[in-house]
């Protein structure tokens, strides 16, 4: 009866211990490291936008430089996981806005109904956050930043109040979102067929009706596997990396990430896919900039490039980045930063003499 007691209490006591665990890795409190300088800030918090919370993380070394207001992709992929991995540079010389839209990652809550989510309530979402930060940072000057899905979102934004943002930069810019899978799909068949991968090059012609009539899109995880999404780094690890050792998100936001995705991201897909953005946006009244890699398969440098041409904006740059995919922000990070200081900082600095 005695060893019997034992054995219950030493379980007792690995259960305790195990659970103890899990609540740490679940709810530990998140933040984001501090940056050196009297004015320099870094914070990640909480703000109510439209009647639902946001998470935002503010970086930058000088809270008097532009603020430069990021858009994530997915839709649902929030980047604050990894981000700062790739942005020490422009922390620099930018103050660098990154949110979780509603319905994504830390933003996301379980209980919230999120089957009528559109994209134009992200946009109003997107435009008071906008006011939001740049009363907080006491700033009118906001460049506006969206990478894939949040340049569908960004560009919106953009043209419906060009006078909240200075500059609009479309980083893996979508275009006509049919031709952009078509290209896709002809890519990676032919790179599995020079593999001669013959599971993948099967799959792929099972897929093909599909993909060609806009019902599906071609498979992510082969545009992955050939190099049309990343070739300087590992998306999919950086976000590994950055849920299991940054401090920005615990284990519960991971759920959160992992829910957010599955509940929001087909539905916006699909108004996306119905409403291709070359048709609601045909010109912006700021300046406009594409920074694309070339290597892009997730969304095509040619319907990009497509789109580019009968945008109409009083500026207007596109930029091929030609050792880069999805990612040229952070595949070539030194070249971007370089570019947005050119741009942003150094012209201003020349304009002003």
């Amino acid at each position: 009866m005695i060893g019997k007691s034992i054995k219950v209490k030493k379980r007792w006591v690995w259960t305790v211990i195990a659970l103890t665990i899990v609540a740490a890795i679940l709810f530990h409190p998140t933040w984001t490291p501090s940056l050196k300088g009297v004015n320099s800030i870094s914070v990640l918090e909480s703000l109510t936008v439209n009647e639902a919370e946001h998470t935002v993380m503010i970086r930058g070394e000088n809270r008097d430089n532009p603020i430069l207001l990021f858009v994530h992709g997915g839709p649902g992929s929030s980047e604050i996981p990894y981000v700062r991995k790739y942005q020490d540079l422009l922390e620099k010389h930018f103050t660098i806005v990154h949110y979780d839209q509603r319905g994504s990652g830390k933003s996301y809550r379980f209980f919230e109904d999120y089957s009528e989510l559109t994209s134009d309530l992200l946009v109003s979402d997107l435009l008071e956050l906008t006011e939001q930060v740049k009363a907080r940072l006491g700033q009118e000057r906001v460049i506006l930043a969206g990478h894939s899905f949040g340049t569908y979102i960004g560009m919106k934004a953009a043209a419906q109040s060009p006078e909240s943002f200075s500059a609009y930069i479309g980083i893996g810019q979508v275009g006509d979102n049919h031709a952009s899978e078509q290209d896709s799909f002809a890519y990676v068949l032919e790179r599995a067929k020079a593999a001669n991968a013959g599971a993948d090059i099967s799959k792929l012609e099972q897929l093909r009706p599909f993909v060609e009539s806009g019902e599906q899109m071609t498979p992510r995880s082969l545009i992955r596997k050939y190099g049309g999404a990343a070739r300087l780094i590992d998306d999919n690890g950086d976000y590994y990396e950055g849920f299991l050792l940054n401090p920005e998100y615990n284990g519960l936001d991971m759920l959160r990430y992992v829910r957010g995705i599955a509940r929001t991201q087909n539905g916006l897909l699909a108004e996306e896919s119905a409403h291709p953005l070359p048709e609601l946006v045909q010109e912006l009244a700021i300046p406009c900039y594409f920074v694309m890699g070339e290597h892009d398969y997730m969304t095509s440098v040619d319907s990009a490039q497509a789109y580019f041409e009968l945008l109409a904006a009083p500026k207007k740059e596109f930029i091929l980045y030609e050792n880069s995919a999805h990612y040229p922000q952070f595949e070539e990070e030194e070249r971007f930063a370089k570019w947005m200081t050119d741009t942003f900082i150094e012209s201003d600095r020349i304009e002003s003499l």
